[in-house]
């Protein structure tokens, strides 16, 4: 039997996201360390430290402490590995940013991870143990998903009002501009078998699970053939989808009936220019009102994905996008500011641009700061936009009426909307002036 072994497993979050995120009202499980915890050998003793949940204790006996975060909490995770390294602890570093910028995140780790984990971490496990280990690992394929495990569920950790949460799918077959996926992911779309997917579904004890896939409407076949088997099950569930899905009836009655509550669209922007200048041409901005009905007529609530900032926006697309959004009754809405992360096209383009303002991480959060810009306004103009928009869209006024003109799922949408509105206020009051609804963007 090899000997016991230590790993500390660390989901990073910088103070500043989690000041922006205590404005917010729900905050779900992120399932990376807990699902590459799946991976690891049963003669290592594992512990997951999510800083939204908890914070680092550094004295944790661990001989591999292995850290995931995302671009904005990147100096924050430098500084916890730095910590550990002090004390000799190997350190590996993996997650969104790496991928993106290998270079800048190996100054700081004895070992990172670029792309996808499913092979290299247990390559990586097996050579610590040899003693020999390399500094970087890369996926230079894109792994299938057939044999992917289920997450470790004892290493959830968030209350955020839901059973927990899963994938079924990764990736996203587009390539917008402004997407992080397409970088990651090679823009291909993997599924995992549906008896899998719902097997594990099956296992979470209580009623609401999330399903965390980048598209569930990415494989309309295959997202049919799994709604039929989750089911039997009873349970509730939400996700996010492009627009394809709203098109589909056969997809969104088999979504309703095997509990979907809520999708979420990431519709970007009611601008076509906008959206034709950031390769998402295939949104087509003259058929969302048609999208949201038909979603709306299967039981289903919509939440939105808006991003404001693009180059063809001028200080009146918050108004109109707020008009458009009230006139369909959209039950919910998620507002960020165009960020350009590095490694993504819109990054370069804007570089070239000489239009990025800052490399300063921190301010890539999307929701606090402007970090280019912008073409037809200022950055002081873009922001407070995006603030009257959150501040209006949760407004009792605009609650009312969007609620009014379409009660689908009230007694799920209207205590969320109420808690939005709460939540705003108390950040008034505590003088933070971002607010940002429920998000479901990678980039957090």
């Amino acid at each position: 039997m090899p000997p016991t072994r230590n790993l500390l497993l660390i989901t990073a979050s910088s103070p500043d996201i989690l000041r922006v995120r205590r404005s917010r009202v729900l905050n779900f499980q992120q399932v990376t360390m807990p699902y590459l915890a799946a991976f690891v050998p049963p003669h290592w003793n594992v512990r997951h430290i999510d800083e939204a949940v908890e914070p680092i204790d550094f004295d944790t006996p661990a001989e591999v402490v292995a850290i995931t975060f995302h671009t904005p909490s990147a100096q924050h995770a430098y500084d916890i590995a730095e910590r550990f390294r002090q004390r000799g602890v190997t350190v590996a570093l993996g997650g969104p940013h790496v991928t993106l910028m290998p270079d800048e995140a190996q100054l700081h780790a004895d070992t990172i991870f670029v792309g996808e984990a499913e092979s290299t971490w247990p390559q990586f496990l097996a050579d610590f143990e040899a003693g020999h280990y390399r500094n970087r690992y890369c996926c230079d394929e894109t792994p299938s998903l057939d044999d992917a495990p289920a997450s470790r569920h004892d290493l959830f950790h968030r209350r955020d009002h839901t059973s927990g949460a899963l994938f079924a799918t990764r990736g996203c077959a587009y390539r917008c501009d402004f997407c992080t996926l397409a970088v990651m992911y090679r823009s291909q779309l993997r599924k995992r078998p549906v008896e899998a997917v719902a097997a594990e579904y099956a296992s979470f004890p209580g009623k609401v699970v999330i399903l965390w896939d980048d598209n569930i409407a990415g494989d309309i076949a295959y997202a049919k053939e799994l709604f039929r088997a989750l089911a039997p099950h009873r349970k509730w569930w939400s996700a996010q989808a492009s627009i394809h899905g709203a098109a589909d009836d056969e997809f969104l009655d088999l979504a309703a009936r095997s509990g979907c509550k809520q999708l979420f669209l990431g519709f970007e922007s009611i601008s076509q220019a906008s959206l034709n200048a950031v390769a998402k041409a295939f949104n087509r901005v003259e058929d969302y009102a048609r999208a949201i009905a038909r979603v709306h007529a299967h039981g289903i609530a919509v939440q939105a994905g808006i991003v404001f900032g693009f180059d063809h926006d001028t200080p009146a697309i918050f108004d109109d996008t707020l008009d458009f959004l009230e006139s369909c009754g959209v039950q919910n809405a998620t507002f960020n500011i165009l960020t350009p992360f590095p490694g993504t096209r819109l990054f370069e383009k804007l570089k070239s641009e000489g239009r990025i303002l800052t490399r300063d991480w921190m301010k890539y959060n999307g929701r606090d700061d402007v970090v280019f810009t912008p073409r037809h306004m200022t950055a002081e103009e873009l922001l407070a936009g995006f603030r009257r928009a959150n501040a209006r869209f949760y407004s009792c006024r605009s609650i009312a009426r969007r609620l009014s003109r379409s009660p689908t799922q009230v007694f799920w949408t209207l205590p969320l909307n109420a808690a939005y509105a709460l939540a705003l206020q108390r950040a008034r009051q505590s003088g933070l002036e971002q607010f940002q609804g429920n998000s479901r963007s990678f980039a957090d």
